[in-house]
């Protein structure tokens, strides 16, 4: 059984890891494949949205202390394929994490259990999150004297209160799902929190999705911009909308009073 599953039903990709007996932790494997999968969101046009979700009682527990940093640190030699392509390309990570790689196409989180380290730092690179209730989040690497290198640095100060954000980061303390929600972290926090997941997908890949990926390109370049600045990225990103099949079969859908039916184009 493959350790990251990826199928595509309809408009929507779902990605799901499968190391329920590691909770789920990033071995090189799950690495290789977790990058192998966000590459194909991001090249199929047919995906609108994805889905990222895991097997068994956790979501994520992070990088596999026991063979992915041992492995990075020099603590042991590559021993097959996987490990070879993560020592040949370093930057895999950023593809693995979504630390600094965009699939271009929304990300929704169906967080089925708990999200630690890695896996705190790959929910950290979703756009919508719907959580189970006995999940819980945070970044531990301080705890082993591990950096937490995924982004967290960077988007946890930005994602939570920055006081907040910091004494995770500081302490390797975790917080509930509640409380992540409370902070504005999560959407959502459901018993089935892929059903959830599944709903919101399916209302963003009914939309027009240029303007949906465009909307979120927009989003995400504008954080932590001056406005003036912000507003000139905003309308080099949204003026080419305008002019694409999509905009214009949208608002006469709307006067023809039917479903609009929108080809990407």
């Amino acid at each position: 059984m493959a350790v990251v599953d990826y199928a595509v039903n309809g408009h929507i990709a779902t990605i799901t890891l499968n190391r329920p007996e590691a909770r789920n932790a990033v071995n090189p494997e799950v690495a290789v494949r977790l990058a192998e999968a966000w590459e194909k969101v991001r090249d199929d046009d047919t995906v609108r949205v994805a889905i990222l979700t895991g097997t068994g009682t956790a979501f994520c527990a992070g990088a596999d202390l026991g063979q992915l940093i041992p492995l990075i640190s020099g603590g042991r030699k590559a021993e097959n394929e996987y490990d070879e392509k993560v020592l040949a390309d370093p930057k895999i990570f950023e593809r693995t994490f979504l630390r600094n790689f965009d699939p271009v196409k929304p990300v929704i989180a169906a967080i089925n259990g708990h999200a630690i380290a890695g896996g705190m730092e790959m929910t950290q690179g979703t756009d919508i999150r719907v959580s189970v209730p006995a999940a819980k989040f945070g970044v531990q690497e301080v705890k082993w004297a591990i950096f937490p290198a995924g982004g967290s640095t960077v988007r946890l100060t930005q994602q939570l209160p920055f006081a907040k954000g910091m004494e995770l980061l500081l302490t390797g303390d975790l917080i509930s799902a509640d409380e992540a929600l409370g902070y504005g972290f999560l959407n959502y926090v459901a018993d089935d929190a892929m059903a959830k997941a599944v709903e919101i997908a399916n209302k963003i890949a009914a939309n027009g999705p240029i303007a949906v990926q465009a909307i979120r390109k927009s989003a995400r370049a504008c954080l932590g911009v001056e406005e003036k600045r912000a507003l000139d990225i905003e309308t080099e990103i949204s003026a080419p909308v305008f002019k694409t099949e999509d905009a214009q079969e949208g608002p006469r859908a709307f006067m023809e009073k039917r479903q609009p039916v929108y080809k990407g184009r």
